[in-house]
């Protein structure tokens, strides 16, 4: 009897340990002392206490933002392209690129206008167009009044296909003083200083391209301002 109660310590003992060891393994944890929770509490918080005001973290980026902000001020980049060339739409695309890539920077859009000759002629077209619809129109009630008793053959000509004499004129007018108003220019300066022509390369510049090149204009101009004012 003495003999089995031995056995049973022996196997009921480490049964027992085990079991203990299990509870407190799945076991609620115990509750920590009332400092420790403050302390653990304060510590938890921490992290967040630090990061949601952030006015210490956030004015260095906004000030760098201002400083990268400041690189177009003083800064003028003028693009002359051909208005009847529809060229437009290219221009408006480089400009907002411009007014992104550098801040405060102005850009002025303008016609390039054709040379003085070709915008001449490009004045008499329209005068020319009229002239030929009013011969074709009234031709018999405007030649006597030039001196003229008969119109001339060529005249009973056109009037005898009226509409398409009047829709040719004024197709090939419209094509001519299309042609004579166009200058075929996309140019680009900056600070007063070509860095693009269209009418030299026979191309339009590339996006990344421009904004090279308006980028060393820009440094260059900081540069020889900084030797002006360290001479001053």
């Amino acid at each position: 009897m003495a003999m089995d109660r031995a056995q049973l310590l022996l196997v009921g003992l480490p049964l027992f340990l085990f079991s203990s060891d299990l509870f407190n393994l799945f076991g609620p944890p115990p509750p920590k002392p009332a400092p420790a929770q403050a302390h653990h509490h304060h510590r938890h918080h921490q992290p967040s206490s630090v990061i949601q005001p952030q006015p210490v973290l956030d004015f260095p980026a906004q000030k760098a933002s201002g400083v990268g902000g400041a690189i177009g001020i003083g800064n003028t980049v003028n693009i002359d392209f051909c208005a009847s060339c529809s060229y437009k739409g290219t221009a408006v695309t480089m400009k907002n690129m411009l007014e992104t890539q550098f801040p405060g920077i102005e850009v002025v859009l303008a016609n390039y206008p054709p040379p003085l000759p070709k915008r001449a002629l490009s004045k008499l077209v329209p005068l020319v167009q009229i002239g030929v619809m009013s011969i074709v129109l009234a031709g018999e009630h405007i030649f006597p009044r030039l001196g003229f008793a008969v119109p001339p053959p060529w005249y009973y000509s056109l009037r005898a296909n009226r509409f398409g004499t009047i829709s040719s004129t004024w197709l090939l007018g419209n094509f001519l003083q299309s042609f004579l108003q166009s200058s075929g220019a996309f140019e680009v300066y900056c600070n007063g200083e070509q860095v693009f022509s269209k009418l030299k390369e026979g191309r339009f510049p590339g996006e990344i391209e421009l904004k090279d090149l308006v980028s060393r204009r820009i440094a260059s101009s900081r540069v020889v301002d900084g030797l002006g004012g360290a001479n001053w």
